[in-house]
């Protein structure tokens, strides 16, 4: 038996853990750090003697008596001793059974990403938090993708947890008035996933696997646990029909763009998967920003060549999106599909004015949709130029290689 599928069982197994002692023990922290003492048991007890029949059950065994003899070395904890100990569970070899029968797994599921994702929390705790606690990657994961050491997302979890007790966040769900804010949050949260994921902001890779299979993961199982969320639907489509193209997306380590892609690479399961879903949801009647951009996403993915790509369609669409979520990434993206539907000169009018914000003339994919444009126009000067000042601002090695490439081809008249 293999580490290896030992840390899969405990990805697989790990918010399901944690949900059964946050129904008995409500303090996060406590509860992370006694189902951890659990996984390194079962590294240790699993690889010499295999996985037992009931995983799960094993855990929440375990990780509850190291609770229990937790609580009982805290004497300032001896409030919440009984209560840990009266809901004891028997013995480590059998599964408990009022474990399994509270709560489904989506239920467990949906509750842990709604506690992570708690209003008292920014954004990079709800992230880091979400990884940890439900994706169940470890904090020197975590450290890696934020590129901070791991003692300082140690301490960020910390704060994160005591942030939580602070607010009196417990394992349950918010009234009904707070909770399209925090499925709301959730999604953002899965989308932040999965496009770190699939464009590495930073590093010598483009794309980090590990993530994106975690964001859809989630995803799908939020979906299974509210079927009937329409944005929910359209976010996984928009995953789904995205990671149809990741085989195709580098070659040999290099960027490949959407333009130069061998579409019969696409995964073709995975876009009848999206597609169906959004056939399913769009009819329904409101349609935000995931359905959208998963629209999009599909024109794409449907398109068997980038000529015969319905570029009006596209800009329709997000023109839609820009009324719906408005932003600078958005102009970008719907300042490319204007200029081939429309024109590059209109595409270039569209992102003037994020040339007017100090922010975005400091990000990289400004001036690289700009010298687009301007190298559709023809203005190869001033799309060196840009092509040439986006590169110095990308950090993503990938990146920087395909810019810098662009500005010797135009360079030598190529």
């Amino acid at each position: 038996m293999s580490n290896r599928v030992v840390q899969e069982v405990w990805r697989r197994e790990s918010p399901h853990v944690l949900a059964a002692l946050l129904r008995r023990h409500g303090d996060l922290g406590d509860c992370e750090d006694a189902a951890q003492e659990a996984a390194e048991a079962a590294t240790v007890q699993w690889v010499r003697e295999g996985v037992p029949a009931d995983p799960r059950g094993w855990l929440v065994t375990v990780a509850s008596r190291r609770l229990i003899d937790r609580v009982r070395a805290d004497r300032a904890r001896a409030g919440r001793e009984e209560a840990v100990a009266v809901a004891r569970p028997g013995d480590a070899h059998t599964a408990p059974a009022a474990d399994q029968a509270t709560g489904g797994d989506g239920d467990d599921m949906l509750r842990m990403l709604v506690l992570c994702c708690h209003p008292s929390l920014s954004r990079p705790s709800q992230v880091a938090l979400t990884l940890h606690a439900v994706c169940g990657v470890g904090t020197a994961e975590i450290a890696a993708a934020y590129l901070v050491p791991p003692r300082t997302m140690t301490q960020r979890l910390t704060r994160a947890r005591a942030t939580l007790r602070s607010a009196g966040a417990a394992f349950e769900f918010p009234n009904r008035s707070e909770l399209p804010a925090r499925i709301a949050a959730v999604l953002d949260v899965c989308h932040l996933l999965f496009t770190q994921g699939h464009t590495r902001s930073t590093g010598s890779a483009l794309v980090d696997g590990n993530l994106t299979a975690e964001a859809i993961r989630l995803t799908r199982q939020l979906h299974c646990a509210i079927p009937d969320h329409d944005e929910v639907a359209g976010a996984l489509a928009l995953m789904l029909l995205t990671h149809a193209r990741a085989a195709t997306r580098t070659e040999n380590g290099e960027l490949i763009p959407l333009a130069d892609q061998d579409r019969s690479r696409w995964d073709r399961d995975l876009i009848a998967e999206g597609v169906g879903i959004l056939e399913r949801v769009l009819p329904r009647g409101h349609v935000g920003r995931f359905q959208l951009q998963a629209a999009i996403a599909a024109v794409h993915a449907e398109s068997p060549t980038w000529e015969d790509t319905d570029w009006p369609q596209i800009s329709i669409l997000y023109g839609m999106l820009d009324r719906v979520a408005p932003g600078p990434i958005v102009t970008l993206n719907r300042a490319v599909a204007v200029g081939v539907a429309c024109g590059p000169q209109q595409g270039l009018d569209l992102i003037a004015p994020l040339l007017d914000n100090p922010s975005m003339l400091r990000h990289h994919r400004t001036h690289a949709v700009r010298a687009h444009l301007l190298e559709m126009l023809g203005d190869r000067t001033a799309a060196v130029e840009s092509y040439r000042r986006a590169a110095q601002l990308a950090t993503s090695v990938p990146e920087q290689r395909y810019l810098n490439d662009r500005v010797r081809r135009l360079a030598a008249g190529s």
